[in-house]
């Protein structure tokens, strides 16, 4: 049986469950759709597990997320753990899949609350067992509060590879050192939003105590770092990289790589939403009006799927989510709705000034958007960069026609890990603003679905060789 709602929420992370708690407020019937068994999100990832250890080590905004995450769960929004989106139809229906098994959600508006991804960072050695991502290493710590046994080196460039270096510090893991990528230029580019930064002094110190705790443990920091390589046969046993104009390197067995995060764009590509091309942050992301509404009809965006802005500002675009989609299914008078999102409106101008001063400031360089040719930039396909620019040069425009030539983009991430670096690399072979490069249009479904899992959703047995050799 198909059940409807007024509202389905896809993601329970903070704008998912901000969305979901302000939609209950203003009499929608709701329904949140969430891929893991708990809600809280990539930020706020077994929040609803109190954990003194893990909640000294994660600092006050993990805390915040406790409390956030206690609050939905106390709401008896209906809630779906555990469920995966595979399909949204024009007609809003979605297609879902949840404990093996498949079914279907009608709404009558959607919101898309599915977050961000880390951008893919392709260098040399980025395949071996030892070599991982800034966010996976901290899922991990919120997951189960697993640390590693040994020093790592963290590199890339963004906020996060600060945070975690500061998150382990505190949970008693020695860091060996932190390996900066973003380029010295950066500062002076960022430099005259530094005054718009001062509305959120409480990040700019967040910022600092960070960096703080870091020199207090003796924590060895290279700037302006370039051609990150890493070393081993069977596995990470060091880290090399030009700094100061030498070559350095680190041994070590676990280096932890990050070069920011991006809006997690699959499902409004694949339903042909309008989307721009950010320049500053070097994504795309979904055309939006004031109230988060996407260019296809019934269908928002809400938190970092329309743009990285942060955890707070997330919750605010889920509550402006919502009250644009209760004006529109007629709950709501658009005055009511205007004065209900005012303070929400109000942090978000605060949010985003301090936003702009940390987007030019990180800024991936293009060096780390470009691998040498001898990179593997699809894994699920092992496609090299090498192999990337020669189809470039002989043709592909796109990313449909590099994979068309190479299957770079038809694994199982269906081009989520390899899309970004494919786009920067056909762009710069072809001599094209990368926002003139076709991205990959994804299809459904959106994340893989077997047959069995369709067949027992209508009751029908799957076959075996038994029964159909009994026929």
């Amino acid at each position: 049986m198909t059940e409807r709602f007024d509202i389905a929420i896809v993601g329970a992370g903070p704008a998912g469950m901000a969305a979901s708690l302000e939609a209950k407020m203003h009499g929608l019937s709701a329904v949140v759709l969430d891929e893991q068994p708990r809600p809280g999100g990539q930020i706020y990832r077994r929040a609803d597990a109190r954990d003194a250890r893990l909640e000294a080590a994660l600092g006050a905004e993990y805390a915040h997320g406790m409390a956030l995450t206690e609050k939905f769960l106390a709401a008896g929004v209906a809630y779906r753990p555990n469920t995966t989106l595979w399909d949204l139809s024009p007609e809003l229906r979605l297609s879902i899949l949840r404990d093996g098994r498949a079914g279907e959600i009608d709404a009558s508006h959607v919101v898309l609350a599915t977050g961000a991804m880390e951008r893919p960072v392709p260098v040399r050695g980025w395949t071996l067992p030892g070599v991982m991502s800034v966010g996976a290493a901290q899922i991990l710590l919120k997951t189960t509060g697993a640390v590693p046994d040994k020093p790592p080196v963290l590199a890339g460039s963004g906020p996060l590879l600060y945070l975690l270096a500061a998150q382990y510090l505190a949970a008693g893991v020695p860091v060996r050192a932190l390996v900066e990528t973003q380029p010295r230029a950066n500062y002076w580019d960022a430099a005259p939003h530094l005054l718009s930064a001062l509305w959120q002094r409480k990040l700019l110190l967040k910022g600092a105590a960070m960096l703080r705790a870091l020199r207090a443990h003796g924590v060895k920091r290279w700037q302006g770092a370039s051609n990150l390589a890493v070393e081993g046969n069977e596995a990470c046993t060091a880290l090399t990289f030009d700094a100061g104009g030498t070559r350095e390197r680190i041994e070590t067995e676990l280096v932890l790589l990050h070069e920011g995060v991006i809006p997690n764009v699959h499902v409004t590509m694949a339903i042909n939403c309008a989307h721009d091309w950010d320049a500053t942050q070097l994504c795309w992301r979904p055309r939006l009006d004031a109230w988060g509404a996407t260019s296809v009809e019934g269908v928002s965006v809400a938190g970092d799927g329309g743009g990285i802005w942060g955890a707070e500002a997330a919750e605010h675009t889920g509550r402006i989510a919502s009250l644009g989609a209760a004006e529109r299914l007629g709950k709501i008078s658009a005055d009511a709705r205007d004065r209900a999102a005012a303070s929400s409106r109000a942090s978000l101008g605060r949010l985003r000034g301090a936003r702009r001063f940390l987007d030019l400031l990180y800024k991936p360089a293009k060096g780390q958007r470009q691998p040498p040719d001898d990179v593997i930039v699809c894994r699920c396909e092992e496609v090299t960069a090498g192999t990337l620019r020669q189809v470039a040069r002989i043709g592909a425009i796109g990313l449909t026609q590099a994979k068309t030539y190479t299957r770079c983009g038809m694994g199982p991430c269906q081009g989520r890990m390899c899309g970004p670096t494919v786009a920067a690399l056909v762009a710069d072979t072809r001599k094209m603003p990368e926002a003139s490069v076709p991205p990959y249009r994804p299809r459904a479904p959106y994340k893989p679905v077997t047959i069995g899992a369709l067949a027992a959703s209508v009751g029908t047995e799957t076959p075996t060789d038994a029964s159909i050799g009994a026929h």
